[in-house]
C-alpha cells in the first residue's frame, strides 16, 4: 500500500517554495494586492512574505521543524487572507469574468489549505 504521508510532506514544501520564489522573482503582481491599509511600501510586504514562505518551505522540509511549520503556516495563511480579499475586490472593480471567478473562489479555499498544512505537520 502506498502511503499518502510522503506526498503530504512534499506538497507544502513545493507550495511554499514556489510561492516564495514567485514573490521574490516577480514581485510586481504581489505588490498590487498588498492591502493599502498596511504601513510602508508594498514591495517590503511582498519581499518579506516571500522570505516567510521560503522559511515555511524549509520548515516543512526538515523533519525536526515540521511540527512547528504547520501552525506557523496556518497563521501565515490567515495573515495573508486580506491580500487575497484585496485581489478579489480589485477583480470585481475592473477584472475579467474569469479573474473575478478565480479570485473570489480562492477566498474560501484558504480554509482547506489551512487544514492541510496543519495535517502535514503531524
Amino acid at each position: 500500500m502506498i502511503s499518502a504521508a510522503p506526498s503530504r510532506r512534499v506538497a507544502p514544501v513545493l507550495l511554499f517554495g514556489a510561492a516564495g520564489l514567485a514573490h521574490l522573482l516577480r514581485p510586481e503582481g504581489f505588490d498590487a494586492i498588498v492591502p493599502r491599509a498596511l504601513p510602508g511600501p508594498a514591495r517590503a510586504w511582498t519581499t518579506w512574505s516571500g522570505v516567510a514562505e521560503l522559511a515555511l518551505a524549509a520548515g516543512f522540509a526538515v523533519p525536526r521543524t515540521r511540527r512547528w511549520a504547520g501552525p506557523v503556516a496556518a497563521a501565515f495563511l490567515v495573515a495573508v487572507w486580506p491580500a487575497n480579499a484585496q485581489m478579489a475586490l480589485d477583480a470585481w472593480r475592473g477584472g475579467s469574468g474569469r479573474r473575478r471567478l478565480v479570485t473570489t473562489a480562492r477566498l474560501p479555499l484558504q480554509v482547506p489549505l489551512i487544514r492541510f498544512v496543519l495535517r502535514a505537520a503531524r
